[in-house]
């Protein structure tokens, strides 16, 4: 499990391609390395990673597999990229930002920057139907960061955006300060804020399921958009 709060930028200092593999070297954050052992887990730009050797100077290495590299922007590094990492968290340790897997749920697409005095705000585009998981003052992650949805709007055909602000803290311990319109990002849900609306889909479904046809046949008729109160694009967990 990992917490959200990035602990620095790690540079790729090597790449090695093997028959469905592909293994990183990073140049860690000074002192990132220190008592990390093989096998830990390491988040890095939010994907869970496990680390297969540990070098001198603050370097390791992680192997990634060919499906995580074709689902996630991993496969796109190159040698001097650079990538939030986060250390998996301890037992007791504080949580300043909220419980993460490590586990990307959708590529998002880097919509716009603005940067007004002492902030930069990113408006991330949100295929559907995952816009639904996301609120106003809710909890995201992007890139492995825990970040606060200041705005959210989802759209009649369940897309939609969000937007985050950045403080220069975070500007500072992370890559989000070189960051363009077009880039694609890693986004993990909020676990709890997706048991929630899962389970109130599915009452809705098993109650009104037999009377979802003619309610949109209803609303139709007046022009409301139910937005797929219960159809076919809800996800299967």
């Amino acid at each position: 499990m990992f917490t959200g709060i990035v602990q620095g930028v790690a540079r790729v200092h090597a790449i090695t391609d093997r028959p469905g593999l592909r293994s990183f070297t990073l140049q860690l954050p000074a002192g990132f390395a220190t008592d990390l052992a093989l096998g830990a887990s390491v988040a890095v730009d939010g994907v869970c990673l496990t680390v297969t050797s540990v070098l001198p100077g603050d370097v390791a290495e992680f192997d990634v597999m060919q499906q995580s590299l074709s689902l996630t922007t991993l496969g796109d590094l190159g040698v001097g990229s650079e990538v939030n990492v986060e250390r998996a968290a301890r037992d007791g340790a504080e949580i300043g930002g909220h419980p993460l897997s490590g586990h990307v749920d959708f590529l998002a697409s880097l919509a716009q920057v603005r940067e007004p005095q002492n902030n930069r705000v990113l408006r991330i585009s949100v295929p559907a139907p995952w816009m639904r998981y996301v609120f106003a003052k809710g909890y995201i992650a992007v890139n492995g960061a825990s970040l606060t949805v200041a705005e959210a709007s989802r759209g009649a055909g369940g897309a939609g955006w969000f937007e985050v602000w950045l403080i220069p803290e975070t500007l500072r311990m992370t890559t989000f300060a070189a960051k363009r319109a077009g880039d694609a990002l890693h986004v993990e849900i909020d676990r709890s804020t997706q048991v929630v609306v899962d389970t109130v889909r599915d009452a809705i479904e098993e109650r009104l399921g037999p009377l979802l046809p003619a309610l949109e046949a209803f609303a139709r008729e007046r022009g409301i958009a139910l937005e797929g109160l219960a159809g076919p694009d809800r996800i299967e967990s």
